[in-house]
């Protein structure tokens, strides 16, 4: 059991299959988050983004090496964080599910702290992070949407 965890939820107005691609796919995360630079190290399976896959995240030169752990398209997502936060035994789960034609994105994570005294900021910060992607993926998602005219 980790020391630290948290959630994020999130629900946009397009179907699951227009916004798992857009977790899903490592590539396109610097279509709609903050990153400059995102992709693959190495191909999971199946590939390219399945189970073992890495996946690099950057901007601004910092980032963050993470490896896929669950792979189950189009509702769930789990990796675990190899490098690039002061944390330990990171583990990452995006479950999508769909009602209405509306999908709810819950992002859940935990992590033990690597330095002693720092659980609560890295606590902050990473729900901080977490939620700025969640409300990114619903806004690339909702933008795909035709407008209702309500």
């Amino acid at each position: 059991m980790a020391d630290w965890a948290f959630e994020v939820r999130a629900t946009s107005r397009a179907p699951i299959e227009v916004v798992w691609p857009l977790i899903g796919e490592a590539a396109r995360w610097k279509e709609w988050s903050f990153l400059t630079q995102t992709g693959l190290e190495r191909e999971g399976e199946p590939a390219p983004d399945g189970v073992g896959a890495i996946r690099r995240f950057t901007s601004l030169g910092i980032g963050s090496r993470e490896e896929v752990a669950v792979w189950e398209p189009p509702h769930h997502l789990g990796y675990v964080i190899l490098s690039g936060f002061p944390v330990r035994n990171y583990r990452g789960d995006v479950v999508l599910t769909e009602e209405d034609g509306r999908t709810t994105l819950t992002w859940s994570a935990s992590f033990d702290t690597k330095i002693p005294g720092t659980g609560r900021l890295m606590h902050e910060v990473l729900f901080l992070i977490i939620g700025r992607f969640a409300a990114g993926v619903v806004r690339a998602a909702d933008a795909t949407m035709e407008p209702t005219g309500r």
